[in-house]
């Protein structure tokens, strides 16, 4: 089974527009597991709509609450909170506590509970495209990157089960916990940049992410045709680091119109400039030796 995850340095780049789109050309072998691991930001559903099979809770940090009857207003919780969670008549603003553990350490009552929270729900689910695994992490909830952690895990398992040769993973922008979380063990990484001057700053980053993870990714250029000097400094910069470019995809009106109809935009645009360029980018990932077993990667 390979895993291709789908990364950008910030959101907004077009990565899950072109996530869905590589999904329908991917369909058409009938091999695909799709993952849907923004799950702070999750989206991938508004263009696969997804008949959920499955629904479960994803359990996280607690949070402390007080019983008053074993409480002796002793005070050592509210000195060592450095939130200021707990109110002098010892109850806990659950806003406020961010889910230490400290004050349930060291009651010396053990009269603080701190049991797990629910902190979002993960779902397995059938799309037009193939089985999908996603999930989606509650307003405000911590714990994301072990949400992602658990969707990726779940979807391999989903592939083995179905004999299905292909994971394709919307991974979370940035650099932070949930794209380590999302990267660590893929095959390779497709990494959406836009041509401008944050750009060309957030790719070096994920650029040393991938290194420091050995995996190999493919650099394409989104929106190129906005800003060419900077598609030509974001493709150098990829050469310089020994990363393949997959290609370049124009500004196109069609990926938000396609967007709004719930579709792909090579469900919806038939004869697209778009179209095709994605086409051409898909079969460069698809076919590089970074994808393929036999393929090889220098990591320097």
């Amino acid at each position: 089974m390979r895993e291709l995850v789908i990364v950008s340095g910030k959101g907004g780049t077009g990565k899950t527009s072109l996530t869905a789109a590589f999904a329908g050309l991917a369909a058409q072998d009938g091999t695909l597991v799709l993952c849907d691991a923004d799950v702070d930001a999750a989206d991938l559903h508004l263009l696969t709509q997804p008949a959920i099979r499955q629904q479960t809770d994803f359990m996280g940090g607690g949070k402390a609450l007080v019983d008053p009857d074993l409480c002796t207003g002793c005070g050592i919780c509210r000195a060592h909170c450095r939130f200021a969670a707990i109110s002098e008549r010892f109850a806990v603003d659950p806003i406020r506590c961010e889910g230490c553990g400290v004050c349930v350490h060291f009651c010396p009552e053990r009269a603080i509970a701190f049991a797990p929270q629910r902190c979002g729900q993960w779902f397995v689910s059938e799309t037009r495209f193939g089985p999908m695994v996603h999930a989606h992490l509650g307003v405000a909830e911590e714990n994301s990157g072990r949400l992602v952690s658990l969707v990726r895990r779940e979807a391999r398992q989903l592939a083995e089960e179905r004999a299905l040769e292909l994971l394709i993973t919307d991974g979370p922008p940035g650099i932070g916990c949930p794209v380590i979380a999302a990267v660590g063990g893929a095959t390779a990484l497709a990494i959406v940049v836009e041509p401008t001057v944050s750009g060309l700053h957030d790719l070096g980053r994920v650029l040393d992410l991938a290194a420091h993870f050995r995996v190999p990714g493919l650099v394409c250029v989104n929106k190129f045709d906005l800003n060419p000097e900077m598609t030509e400094a974001v493709e150098e910069l990829a050469r310089s680091r020994n990363v393949a470019l997959a290609g370049r995809i124009p500004f196109d009106p069609a990926f938000v119109r396609a967007m709004v109809q719930g579709q792909t935009v090579l469900e919806f645009d038939q004869a697209g400039q778009a179209r095709q360029a994605v086409r051409a980018v898909w079969d460069n990932i698809i076919r590089s030796p970074a994808m393929n077993p036999a393929g090889i990667v220098d990591f320097r």
